[in-house]
Formats: C-alpha cells, sequence, structure tokens
C-alpha cells in the first residue's frame, strides 16, 4: 500500500474517529470522574475494537460479525447498560478531590477497558463503515502486511484523538479543589456518561 493511500486513509479515519459520539463523550466523562488512566482504558478498548473489526473487514469476514446478530445486541445492551451504572453512581457519589484519591482500582481500569470493547464489538455500524472504507484502499492482493499498515495508521489516529481528549479532560480536572464543584463535574460527567448510554440503547433498538 502507497503513502497517497495511507495518508487518504488516515483523514478518513481522523474524521470518523474525532466526530463527537458516544466513545468520545465516555472518555471524557471518565477521565473527569476517575482521572486520565481511566479515560485511556476506555480509549484503550475501543481501540481494540476498532482493530478486530478492521481485521474482519480487511479480509473478507464482515458477514460473519453481522450474522453473530443476537451476540451483538447482547454486548451493545451490557455495555449500555453498565454506562448507565456508572452515571448513577457518579450522580450518588460522595464527591472526593482528585488528589485524595486512593491507588487507581486495577479491576476498575479493566471493566472500563472491557466495557469499550464489548460496546464496538456490538456496534452494528461498525461492520458497514469498514465495508464502505476499505475497498477504496485495499485489492485482491491486500495481505498480512497491509493491515499492518493500516493498524499502525488507526493506532496512531487513536493515540492524537484519544489523548487529546484525556489531555483536555485531565486539565480541567487539575482544577477541582472544592467538593461542591467536584459534585458538579461529577454529575455533568456522569450525565454524559448516561446519554451516552441511552444513545446507545436507542440506536441498538431502532437497528
Amino acid at each position: 500500500m502507497d503513502a497517497a493511500s495511507l495518508l487518504a486513509f488516515a483523514l478518513a479515519f481522523f474524521v470518523f474517529a474525532a466526530s463527537p459520539g458516544p466513545d468520545n463523550m465516555t472518555i471524557v466523562a471518565r477521565t473527569l470522574s476517575h482521572g486520565p488512566a481511566f479515560g485511556f482504558a476506555y480509549g484503550a478498548g475501543t481501540l481494540a475494537g476498532i482493530l478486530v473489526y478492521l481485521a474482519l473487514a480487511a479480509f473478507g469476514l464482515s458477514l460473519i460479525a453481522q450474522e453473530m446478530g443476537l451476540l451483538m445486541v447482547i454486548l451493545r445492551y451490557a455495555g449500555a447498560a453498565y454506562l448507565i451504572y456508572v452515571a448513577y453512581r457518579l450522580w450518588t457519589v460522595t464527591p472526593v478531590i482528585p488528589q485524595t484519591t486512593r491507588e487507581v482500582d486495577r479491576r476498575g481500569l479493566s471493566t472500563t477497558f472491557m466495557t469499550a470493547i464489548a460496546l464496538n464489538l456490538g456496534n452494528p455500524k461498525m461492520p458497514l463503515f469498514y465495508l464502505a472504507l476499505l475497498p477504496g484502499f485495499v485489492g485482491a492482493t491486500f495481505g498480512a502486511h497491509d493491515y499492518l499498515a493500516l493498524a499502525s495508521v488507526i493506532v496512531l489516529v487513536e493515540i492524537l484523538v484519544v489523548g487529546g481528549h484525556v489531555w483536555i479532560a485531565g486539565r480541567a480536572r487539575s482544577l477541582m479543589r472544592i467538593p461542591a464543584v467536584v459534585r458538579r463535574v461529577n454529575r455533568l460527567a456522569g450525565t454524559a456518561i448516561g446519554l451516552a448510554g441511552i444513545q446507545i440503547l436507542w440506536t441498538t433498538r431502532t437497528n
């Protein structure tokens, strides 16, 4: 795959990745409420789901993913339910100044990571996106090294997009010094996460 094709793919994928949506809303909200580690964990899960779908689409297996309808719906509903639960917790939790919080909960990080994977694997629009996008960049001779080239572009774009969202949210979080402000930010983050979960439920129901 030549450099011009990779650049064109990078631009197309950047528009897709940077567009406002449940993933980016959740990355910002998790960073605000729990810190950058949780924002990056959700971003890493999103990236993992994207790479799985890239592999399926690139090697002509998207139809298999589309046939796994029930499993995808279950994953989607489970992920949305978890986001709504997190939103409820953020609305009801006692506000804690960020600097005084405990060491990062690794189990919470893994749950956040797995939730992002489930939501992306359960997204019915993902196979369609790649089926529409990839034919312009891959040909009959598409092989493993082409997949690695596209995957590398996706990783770089996601680092930029996720890192940007986490940095902005992290800067805002560093300004939180008053419990009343922390409570407001928690509830704002909870609202964003809850809306993301509701949007996912709505789109799942209508697809």
